[in-house]
């Protein structure tokens, strides 16, 4: 490909490119480009919305750049304060490890691993000496920093800030000067400490980095980010089942941002999906189960996606109950029971909150029918079906 064509590429699916002229000098330049993405393992479980970025991440890996893919173990015990409107709670060390394996178990689903250069921050920044740290904090003034959005909110609203806190982006800034990254990426959310990092590059006599953001991904209500705390998330660690079924349930407008984000499709091609279905030649339900079908085969693989989608039909399209997840229960079998307690029995739940939640917004059925009140009984039979949401279909047997 030409540069023209490879920037192209790059920008697909991404919010900025800062700036875009570096960007195409550094590609003319035909060197292979060190490119930096940095996670703190906070969570154990990544969720598709953190797949945006690793997918971005992937195209310059097949482009040939080397990929830096930085642990930040240091920084994870501070606690990026992005978003925060309060101190984050430190990790302890045995989280922060257990986290980062399970990072990489799931990061091998869109990385080639054998092309990929792992580093840990906490090798250079736990090093650093009490004159070396003071020099860096030279380098940046209180009045830059208190400039990020959530610092700022949080002096307006008189809420404390840590010392630790103010240092995160500066921390996180001097990762890329001792990686001498060309690029960056992250979410839109990290803007901040992405630049952060160009600007000490330059005042270390580096190249500064290109910054590139993407999109935060909207989770299953269309409106938050995709977050496991907000109940929202499709998790790359789900059944591929559930996982189709969720993404069945997304809008018709948003299904168009999962398939840029996710599968990488072009304006061109989402342009012309929507003709095709404005015209009426191709019907959004059709479109939207091949999206769900690529975006399972991408993270899951072929031959899930394929049995998912075939679930998915059977119980959804067909009503073919014998498709939902058979549970036995015979120690409730003919008996009255509460209905969260018959939802944590099958597994359908993972707290009385979820539940009263689901039953309140009218997500529970039995039988076909509405379950709303949070207090009934239900009598447990042979053959009764259960559905919970939008993707969890059950029949007890």
């Amino acid at each position: 490909m030409s540069v023209d064509q490879i920037v192209t590429l790059l920008k697909n699916g991404t919010v900025q490119v800062i700036p875009e002229t570096e960007l195409v000098k550094k590609l003319e330049s035909k060197n292979k480009l060190r490119i930096k993405l940095g996670v703190d393992p906070t969570a154990p479980d990544l969720h598709l919305g953190h797949m945006v970025v690793l997918s971005k991440l992937r195209q310059f890996q097949d482009l040939g750049h080397e990929i830096m893919f930085l642990i930040g173990d240091f920084t994870a015990r501070i606690g990026d304060p992005t978003g925060k409107s309060k101190t984050r709670p430190p990790l302890d060390e045995d989280a922060i490890a257990q986290n980062t394996q399970t990072y990489f178990d799931q990061v091998k689903k869109v990385l080639d691993p054998e092309k990929v250069t792992i580093v840990y921050n906490s090798h250079w920044l736990g090093k650093l000496t009490g004159s070396e740290f003071l020099k860096l904090c030279a380098k940046v003034t209180l009045a830059r920093l208190t400039e990020r959005e959530d610092f700022a909110k949080r002096i307006a609203a008189e809420q404390p800030i840590g010392m630790h806190e103010l240092m995160y982006p500066l921390l996180q800034g001097y990762d890329s000067v001792e990686l001498r990254a060309d690029v960056e990426l992250g979410g839109t959310d990290q803007t901040f400490n992405l630049l952060m990092g160009r600007y000490l590059q330059e005042h270390y006599g580096q190249s500064p980095q290109v910054v590139i953001t993407t999109p935060l991904l909207e989770g299953l209500d269309g409106h938050n980010k995709m977050s496991k705390s907000l109940g929202n998330a499709i998790g790359v660690n789900e059944p591929a089942d559930q996982a189709f079924g969720k993404l069945m349930s997304i809008s018709d407008t948003m299904m168009f941002k999962y398939m840029q984000l996710l599968l990488g499709t072009s304006e061109s091609e989402l342009k012309q999906f929507q003709k095709q279905i404005a015209d009426g030649v191709v019907h959004p339900m059709d479109l939207k189960k091949q999206m769900a079908h690529d975006i399972v085969a991408r993270f899951w693989s072929q031959s899930q996606a394929k049995n998912a989608q075939e679930h998915f039909e059977a119980l959804f399209q067909r009503k073919d109950f014998d498709a939902a997840q058979q549970v036995t229960i015979p120690n409730l079998m003919g008996t009255s029971v509460w209905i969260v307690e018959l939802l944590r029995t099958i597994q359908a739940i993972e707290s009385t909150t979820q539940a009263k939640r689901l039953i309140e917004s009218g997500a529970v059925h039995i039988d076909g029918i509405s379950v709303r009140d949070f207090r009934a009984n239900i009598k447990v039979v042979p053959d009764m079906t259960i559905r919970v949401g939008k993707q969890k279909f059950y029949k007890i047997v």
